[in-house]
């Protein structure tokens, strides 16, 4: 058993899990929305850097920063034109959930049929940097390197940025108390929109990011959106820190379970991982009781 070769699949998938699972759990954190279209942002990232790519020779590099861009577009327009007023329309957490979770599940629907109607059901990819790298005793090809540490640096740059910066700060504290922030000045509105903004921007940039070593098609976003609601609620919803360990003891136990078993094992492992979570930890590994609206 290569122990190496499996620590930088635990890395690299890892990475992925914690960038997608990151975006999801800001906008829920921030706004108590329920964004089951998650993945369906993903998804169009990767067609980004695919179209890019093969039709206009744009380096997936650079297609990092325009799905993150639009990404970041589509989350203000989606807040400004129907997530603001659907916000302050509901008063309590409980309506505010069942109400986003429908309305982002008609997006899902939508977004997915629209995907498979313009790009066709067929799986797509493209190659880039494709050479092997040796780590050790293990390999990885270039890309996925590249995709790695791109990742880890977002969700570095995402954590100093919660922490240092004081738009980061507010949305700290609107996560942990929300109606405290509201009494010492916090501009919520302000806050929930860049909220939005950088959740969508995350899922794009890792889409692009899975593009670069894997197929990508319309229905894709399905399986990484119940991996990121695992991790988050690993991690405790809403919890940012929480959420990016869970994603890489998620990514451990699926990477070294699968292979001192079978892949055969890979859902009983995740979701066996979920439900004991679940009944002994029911608010996560790091999960605190949310505030209320």
């Amino acid at each position: 058993m290569n122990i190496e070769q499996l620590l930088i699949a635990t890395l690299t998938s890892g990475t992925m899990y914690a960038l997608i699972a990151l975006g999801l759990n800001l906008v829920y954190g921030t706004t108590r929305l329920l964004n089951i279209a998650h993945g369906e942002l993903v998804m169009l990232g990767g067609y980004v850097a695919y179209f890019g790519f093969v039709l206009l020779g744009i380096n997936p590099l650079v297609s990092v920063v325009i799905a993150a861009a639009l990404g970041a577009l589509a989350g203000w327009l989606l807040y400004t034109g129907l997530l603001r007023n659907l916000i302050e329309k509901y008063p309590t957490v409980e309506q505010l959930e069942a109400n986003s979770l429908l309305i982002f599940f008609g997006l899902s629907i939508i977004i997915q049929g629209l995907a498979a109607w313009a790009f066709s059901p067929t799986a797509k990819a493209y190659t880039f940097l494709g050479d092997v790298v040796h780590i050790g005793a293990g390999v990885i090809t270039l890309n996925r390197l590249v995709a790695t540490g791109i990742g880890l640096f977002c969700c570095l740059g995402i954590w100093l940025f919660l922490w240092r910066h004081p738009i980061g700060l507010a949305m700290r504290g609107l996560i942990d108390q929300r109606q405290a922030a509201r009494v010492v000045g916090v501009n919520v509105d302000r806050v929930q929109a860049v909220s939005l903004m950088l959740g969508f921007a995350t899922a794009g940039i890792a889409g692009v990011l899975i593009s670069m070593g894997e197929q990508i098609t319309p229905y894709m976003g399905g399986p990484l959106l119940i991996g990121a609601f695992v991790v988050a609620i690993m991690g405790g919803l809403g919890r940012i820190g929480g959420g990016i360990v869970a994603a890489f003891v998620l990514s451990a136990v699926e990477t070294f379970g699968v292979a001192f078993t079978s892949p055969s094992f890979r859902s009983i492992l995740l979701y066996g991982l979920f439900v004991a979570i679940l009944l002994l930890r029911p608010k996560g590994l790091f999960g605190r009781s949310v505030a209320a609206r």
